[in-house]
């Protein structure tokens, strides 16, 4: 998806609101394990009840690994399902890839080509080499992990090298990789007030925004400074939207969940 699209989306329903399909099978509504493909169902009931208010979709690909063969062929149908009845919606593969470039490439082609998600979350430990065959894909997108939210990331996100986090010399130094136009950059929304600081640095690149709702992160906090005149943010909620409720219902709390995120996300336009 050319960026002009996603743009045109989030202007077009005020909102840059972005859905974690993270399925836990021990979380869904009883009801559904009755179908061949519960994780599925879920997954369409939910996108059904949030298409409205969203923008985004990111399956977090863990959570189908974990089913083995079952869980890829779920992903598969959820992919499916919103390329022919979504395609306007931006779709992330949550895979967190990272690997020597011949390896990124298949990783590239397997999410990218063959699963034609529109960007895919990328660690990028190893470098460029490791990230490029990623953004050699036209319209496709590469989503480095910048600055995470969980408690390890003081672990290495931090260290001051020149005068710069890493975090910081992370996103200034993928800017001069080849078609860098292409990143985005996962910046935790429970660490709201280093936006300053990473808008300095890439001030038109859009932010993956993770952490808001269940995690703690404001989107009030996080506007305040990340914010760019075509929005430049995607704001991502999982938790509390898709188990707004575990009984007949949660499709209907999903809804209202969405809608009061979009309605918040509306009074910045």
């Amino acid at each position: 998806m050319k960026i002009e699209k996603l743009i045109e989306q989030i202007k077009k329903k005020k909102s840059f609101l972005c859905v974690g399909l993270d399925v836990d099978l021990d979380k869904i509504p009883e009801h559904l394990k009755e179908f061949d493909d519960p994780i599925f169902e879920f997954n369409k009931a939910i996108i059904e009840a949030t298409q409205s208010y969203t923008v985004a979709y990111k399956p977090n690909i863990a959570f189908y690994e974990a089913y083995g063969i079952k869980g890829w062929k779920s992903l598969e149908k959820t992919q499916d399902y919103l390329n022919k009845n979504y395609p306007e919606i931006f779709t992330i593969a949550d895979a967190k890839r990272g690997d020597i470039g011949n390896t990124s490439t298949r990783y590239a082609k397997a999410f990218l080509e063959e699963m034609n998600f529109d960007s895919i979350t990328i660690a990028p430990y190893m470098g460029k080499d490791s990230v490029e065959p990623f953004l050699a894909f036209k319209n496709k997108h590469a989503i480095l992990l910048a600055l995470t939210s969980n408690e390890g990331a003081s672990d290495f996100q931090f260290l001051e090298h020149q005068n710069q986090s890493l975090f910081e010399e992370v996103i200034q130094t993928s800017q001069n990789w080849k078609n860098s136009e292409r990143l985005m950059y996962v910046v935790g929304a429970t660490k709201a007030s280093y936006f300053q600081k990473i808008r300095a640095i890439a001030p038109h690149h859009f932010l993956l925004v993770p952490g808001v709702g269940a995690q703690g992160g404001s989107i009030k906090e996080v506007c305040e400074f990340g914010l760019t005149k075509d929005i430049g943010l995607l704001i991502n909620s999982s938790r509390g939207i898709i188990y707004a409720s575990n009984q007949l219902d949660f499709a209907e709390k999903a809804t209202l969940k969405a809608k009061e995120l979009q309605q918040q996300m509306a009074t910045y336009f």
